[in-house]
């Protein structure tokens, strides 16, 4: 791959496993309005396109279909509250994440954060496990009008940082990730590990696939 002047990076399921916070809230969460707890193993299927829809997913214990609008109205706002509280505890950076951060700021990448993420969640957590210096912009889901997988969040960090598209990669875990860097007119690198629903990411077509961070050196 030819050497990018910027490098934007999803937080959950590429920097960050952030499931273990979001499971047991979940948890706390179910049992708050008397149901059963789910559990780790359950939730981390789930996760992926945002703490809105992982609510609606416990709350009909599947992927796909909408629990009844009281239920999800009383359920949310207890999630919400329990995040806010508990976030950062339990998530930690992937092996090699730090390890690669080091490696891409030593070497001059532009780097920024790009996540569907509400900020008051995002800022938190890349502070509470020390990323945020890494980064020289972070957009989170509620930043602009529109989020992954619409190009606009990429296409705003390029006009921030004054590069193009075409100097531009994209490191992520999700089909969400590989539809906006595609539309944005970006390389995109996927890691193995995140959160997919359970499918290789490799189905959907990034430039590459890697297992850690670290590997990013000889990509380039």
């Amino acid at each position: 791959m030819n050497k990018p002047s910027l490098i934007l990076i999803d937080l959950d399921g590429t920097l960050v496993d952030s499931v273990p916070d979001l499971a047991f809230c979940v948890d706390r969460m179910m049992e708050a309005v008397g149901r059963e707890p789910w559990g780790e193993e359950r939730v981390r299927d789930w996760v992926g396109n945002g703490v809105e829809r992982l609510v609606r997913r416990a709350l009909v214990g599947a992927l796909e279909g909408e629990p009844g609008d009281d239920e999800f109205e009383r359920a949310y706002p207890v999630f919400l509250e329990l995040y806010a509280e508990h976030n950062g505890e339990r998530s930690r950076p992937y092996p090699g994440v730090r390890e690669g951060l080091e490696w891409m700021a030593s070497e001059g990448f532009r780097l920024g954060c790009i996540t569907n993420k509400a900020a008051r969640f995002t800022e938190p957590l890349l502070e509470a496990l020390e990323l945020a210096p890494f980064f020289e912009i972070t957009i989170s889901g509620d930043t602009l009008p529109k989020k992954k997988p619409d190009p606009l969040p990429l296409l705003y960090a390029c006009e921030h940082f004054g590069i193009a598209p075409g100097k531009s990669l994209m490191l992520g875990d999700s089909v969400s990730d590989v539809k906006a860097a595609r539309a944005a007119g970006f390389a995109i690198v996927c890691v193995s590990y995140g959160y997919n629903h359970g499918n290789d990411i490799r189905d959907a077509g990034p430039d590459a696939v890697i297992d850690s961070f670290t590997e990013l050196r000889g990509l380039f």
